[in-house]
């Protein structure tokens, strides 16, 4: 579980060359991380997607596959070999990391075979309207996993272990997703949106009881396989509440470990975020997606967002226990579907309104602490060409300030629409306090007390160079670049 003050990092993003090294990599890196601050990874998809070694992992094919069989082209994944992920998840654990791996149990992809079965197909758009009438549907659903040959579980898949497919064979241009005969979705999804049970590929049937008992197999399985921490639930809105908590408490008791669980629930609307809390109780966090888009508007409306509400209508202002608080990810990245990039400048200021702060466990992405080059297609059948630049410089003085002086009561001081701040005044372990100053508009000055009378603090980003000493009563002025940040430390 997230320890004091903890910081997670998203030890990857969408664009990672396809070379098989992304384990390796993380075994040489870890120490860094752990000098930097970082206490816990998010790794990507172990498993074998559908794409084999060039496959992100979420086009699910092989749960059991972390690397170890030839199937879809490849032994490894992207990332590398099973050995490979097991010995970087020891790596990082004696390096005091903990391990959260990624997981999607909501669709699988890539079959090895048709069949054939009774299907109605529907609107595409809602999952609800029926298009057409009950029909013989030829099926890539027959999962039979070759390459592995029954090692470790004998389960083969049919479509009878799935409610729906968006592909018919025999019908192979007609664009709908096809309900099995005697299947329905799943109500106990985000039913105020629509049907959302269905994302992609052959979506599981998870209110049958055969496929509950594999994903209960396999969660025991894995854990104990690779020693991990926690798991990143990916696309928890598409999977049924009543799943969750039982598969959570089974892989919790097999593993022997009060595993740390966080959902993606991508949604800007927190009271999604709080419907699905009150759903499955509190032992899962979610991803502060509502916050990522107040960072992203305000980083594209310059000195005309009003910085006072930058937390307003998110999931750390109401439930910060459950909150883990992000800027960008994955599939925020330019060119992803849910492309929704926090603009460079407001970057240090984003992280330093998540890591600086009280409340939410913090999560790093590695393309703003390592940078990104990538090329891609877009949505309009473009081909581009991505730089993102690192951002580690900041990161690693706000991470040193973050476990130095992050501590005790925090002031805030959020009484100007273009400039914000707020002060931590330690505790008897963390002493010193902090303060913390940032504008989207010309340069900023607040005048906040941090407790210490008399005292003279330096700017540890170097913004500022010169010193401010405080008063006999420990307030002082504190001042920031025109759209930047500045964190005042003790000297």
């Amino acid at each position: 579980m997230p320890s004091h003050n903890g910081v997670m990092m998203q030890y990857f993003h969408w664009y990672l060359p396809s070379d098989g090294n992304l384990w390796k990599q993380l075994v040489e890196n870890v120490q860094d991380l752990t000098s930097a601050g970082i206490t816990a990874v998010w790794l990507p998809p172990a498993y074998k997607g559908a794409s084999g070694g060039y496959d992100v992992g979420y086009s699910v094919y092989d749960l059991y596959d972390l690397g170890e069989f030839d199937q879809k082209g490849s032994v490894r994944t992207k990332y590398g070999t099973k050995d490979q992920y097991v010995e970087a998840v020891k790596a990082a654990k004696s390096a005091g990391v903990e391990v959260y791996a990624d997981i999607v149990l909501n669709h699988m992809m890539g079959a090895d075979a048709t069949e054939e079965a009774k299907a109605t197909p529907h609107d595409p758009s809602s999952g609800t309207t029926p298009i057409g009438d009950l029909q013989t549907v030829n099926v890539w659903t027959h999962f039979k996993f070759p390459g592995r040959d029954r090692k470790y579980s004998d389960m083969e898949w049919h479509w009878w272990n799935f409610d729906a497919v968006d592909y018919n064979a025999n019908d192979e241009n007609f664009k709908a997703i096809y309900i099995f005969e005697g299947k329905s979705f799943d109500a106990n999804t985000d039913s105020d949106h629509g049907v959302y049970d269905y994302l992609m590929g052959c979506d599981l049937d998870i209110g049958a009881e055969e496929v509950r008992t594999a994903l209960n197999d396999w969660g025991a399985w894995f854990v104990n396989t690779t020693d991990v921490d926690g798991f990143r639930f990916d696309a928890v809105r598409h999977v049924r509440a009543d799943f969750l908590p039982p598969w959570f408490d089974y892989c919790r008791q097999q593993s022997g470990k009060n595993l740390f669980i966080v959902g993606e629930y991508w949604s800007e609307n927190v009271e999604d975020l709080h419907r699905f809390i009150s759903a499955i109780g509190t032992n899962v966090h979610l991803f502060d997606a509502p916050l990522h888009y107040n960072f992203y508007r305000a980083s594209k409306s310059g000195s005309g967002y009003d910085l006072r509400q930058i937390f307003d209508n998110t999931l750390v202002q109401h439930q910060p226990d459950l909150a883990v608080t992000l800027v960008d990810n994955h599939d925020s990245q330019p060119l992803q579907t849910l492309e929704s990039l926090v603009e460079p400048w407001f970057k240090p200021l984003a992280y330093a309104l998540i890591l600086l702060r009280r409340g939410g466990y913090p999560c790093i992405f590695y393309a703003d602490y390592y940078g990104a080059h990538y090329t891609d297609v877009g949505n309009d059948g473009g081909e581009y060409e991505i730089w993102l630049v690192s951002h580690r410089y900041l990161i690693d003085r706000f991470l040193k300030a973050r476990h130095a002086y992050a501590y005790g009561d925090q002031y805030d001081y959020f009484d100007h629409p273009n400039t914000i701040g707020w002060t931590r005044l330690g505790n008897a372990e963390h002493p010193g306090g902090m303060a913390v100053v940032l504008t989207n508009g010309n340069t900023g000055r607040k005048w906040m007390e941090v407790g210490q009378p008399n005292r003279t603090y330096i700017d540890i980003t170097e913004h500022i160079g010169e010193p401010v000493t405080t008063n006999d009563q420990g307030w002082g002025e504190f001042s920031c670049p025109a759209g930047s940040v500045s964190v005042w430390v003790p000297q």
